[in-house]
């Protein structure tokens, strides 16, 4: 699978850790940075890895930050993509099962790193369930397009 990741300064080492995982698993990674602790801005990765997972250039896509929110907020802000901060691996099972998530945001401040690593392998490893969540995903799209197509005031 191929995979776009991204983070701020506070997600840098987790984001690092993730990485390593993943290749070692097999996957091919697009690291988007960033690459330092030196102090960013978490908009500006989550929008080149939502871009990514948007366009089609990656399957799925994972940020980090210090709590996973910031990166959730802007992900969700692409149509099509479905950002999940997930903070164990139920959610994550269930963000996969039942929403489609193709993003997965994390906190590198809210999260040891084998609780991460293990948030990551079961959100990787759990398929779209489908059936009535298909019906759900397509609403949660509609109204996506409904929204975008509005004029801000």
């Amino acid at each position: 699978m191929k995979i776009a990741i991204g983070a701020d300064h506070a997600g840098y080492p987790l984001k690092e850790k993730i990485k390593e995982f993943l290749m070692k698993e097999g996957h091919e990674v697009i690291d988007f940075g960033t690459h330092s602790t030196e102090s960013t801005h978490y908009p500006l990765f989550a929008k080149e890895v939502a871009k990514a997972v948007q366009e089609g250039k990656a399957d799925r896509g994972i940020l980090i930050c210090g709590t996973g929110i910031g990166m959730s907020i802007t992900a969700n802000k692409f149509p099509g993509i479905r950002a999940a901060l997930c903070t164990n691996e139920y959610m994550a099972r269930m963000s996969r099962l039942h929403n489609n998530a193709n993003v997965l945001c994390l906190g590198e401040r809210v999260l040891g790193v084998e609780l991460a690593l293990s948030i990551v392998k079961v959100w990787l490893e759990t398929p779209f369930e489908g059936g009535r969540h298909e019906k759900r995903i397509k609403l949660i799209s509609e109204i996506e397009h409904e929204a975008c197509s509005k004029d801000l005031p």
